[in-house]
């Protein structure tokens, strides 16, 4: 006897052979009836299995996009420069006598930095005083006799040759007194430059020459220079092509001037990386473009009370260039770039469906893009769960916490499910 049995169902035992002592044929046939009906109950009566429910939708983390105001600001190279700085040189040569200053102090705008051997310049001040002691003298007679002259003339006691030669001598006498004045007063002023005087005040640097070193006038090498470091210039490069961009955007109106009137504000990233506490504002923008690099020069007064920044240092400089009112930023780790560097996102639609959606990216602002286009206020991208879906998956979104935040609150969870 055969009988059909379903695929899960396991074979039938055989039937027991018969021993010797035979038993009747209707026991074993009722039997191996029993048998089969367990079986067929057992098996279920051979209906299929019922499917398996469908696996649950993933849950990804999404941020809504959200119109902000982003301030637009340029990160540009520059270099550091004095806002005033004097080489001093000596203005009439002779002998160092002294060096009356501290290499590397500050000092005053007229102070005396050095003491050069006055005596050759007092005698010639002597020597024109007395020049000019002797042409006042001269003058003196010149006009007496042109007066007495003056009054001969008039009773034709004297020729009239007679008297206009002694008005023209008495003129001659006056220009004599005058041109001594003027060399008793160069005399005096090349006095006063054997003391060699700082023109401003700041800090000056190391000294070239020592006392007894002999110096002439206006000659190649500084004595010293003084600095002014507070304030200080930036001079930043631009590119021409960057500015054209800005003026662009500004005309169209996609970014505006901050409306409180004042110069724009610049902040200094130093070389090391950390940002200088001090604030500066632009000054000028350059007129002309280098042919050379195609880059014109900005500059940039910055406060420098302590002295920390010194001339000639590189530094980035963060120059705001207008006001985003309506600026859309997306997390950088939610935007994907293809090997042709278009970058693209994951927008969840409203019925919770994936779909890729193509975007263009302005600058970063800290760890987010600028989205120009391609989103909307409002619209959800995926930001956390994307390798576990695909575009046209359902999901469960859930709002996306960033990472520092996530860790910050994972000791108070602990807690709580410890509790």
């Amino acid at each position: 006897m055969t009988t059909a049995l379903s695929r899960d169902c396991p074979a039938l035992p055989p039937a027991p052979r018969p021993t010797r002592a035979r038993a009747p044929s209707g026991a074993i046939a009722r039997t191996a009836g029993l048998l089969a009906l367990l079986v067929v109950a057992a098996c279920g009566g051979g209906q299929p299995p019922a499917p398996a429910a469908p696996p649950p939708a993933p849950e990804v983390g999404v941020v809504v996009v959200a119109p902000e105001r982003q301030v637009v600001t340029t990160e540009l190279p520059g270099r550091t420069t004095a806002s005033l700085a004097a080489e001093i040189r000596p203005q009439v040569g002779g002998i160092v006598q002294k060096r009356l200053f501290t290499e590397g102090a500050e000092v005053r705008a007229g102070q005396v930095l050095y003491q050069i051997d006055p005596a050759g310049f007092e005698a010639a001040l002597a020597a024109a005083e007395a020049q000019l002691s002797k042409a006042r003298a001269a003058l003196a007679t010149a006009e007496s006799n042109a007066r007495r002259n003056a009054e001969l003339v008039k009773i034709d006691a004297i020729s009239r040759q007679v008297h206009d030669d002694s008005q023209a001598a008495a003129q001659l006498a006056r220009s004599d007194v005058e041109v001594a004045s003027a060399a008793v007063r160069t005399a005096r002023i090349n006095l006063g430059y054997t003391q060699v005087k700082s023109p401003i005040a700041g800090r000056t640097s190391t000294s070239t020459v020592t006392p007894g070193a002999l110096v002439t006038a206006n000659q190649a090498a500084a004595l010293t220079t003084v600095t002014r470091l507070d304030p200080l210039y930036v001079d930043i490069t631009q590119s021409s092509t960057e500015l054209l961009r800005l003026k662009n955007e500004l005309a169209s109106g996609r970014i505006r001037r901050d409306g409180n009137g004042e110069a724009a504000r610049v902040a200094i990233v130093l070389d090391d990386g950390s940002t200088y506490a001090q604030t500066g504002r632009l000054q000028f923008s350059g007129v002309q473009v280098n042919p050379g690099t195609g880059a014109i020069v900005l500059r940039a007064e910055l406060p420098n009370p302590d002295g920390l920044l010194m001339p000639g240092m590189y530094v980035r400089a963060v120059l705001e260039a207008g006001v985003n009112e309506e600026a859309l930023l997306a997390p950088q780790q939610a935007v994907a770039r293809d090997p042709a560097g278009n970058a693209s996102v994951l927008v969840v639609t409203p019925e919770d469906k994936v779909e890729r959606r193509r975007i263009v990216t302005g600058a970063a602002v800290g760890n987010r893009w600028e989205v120009l286009s391609g989103l909307a206020a409002g619209e959800r991208i995926l930001v956390d769960g994307s390798q576990r879906v695909r575009p046209g998956d359902s999901v469960r979104p859930v709002p996306w916490t960033p990472r520092s935040q996530g860790k910050a609150e994972a000791p108070a969870a602990a807690a709580g499910n410890a509790g």
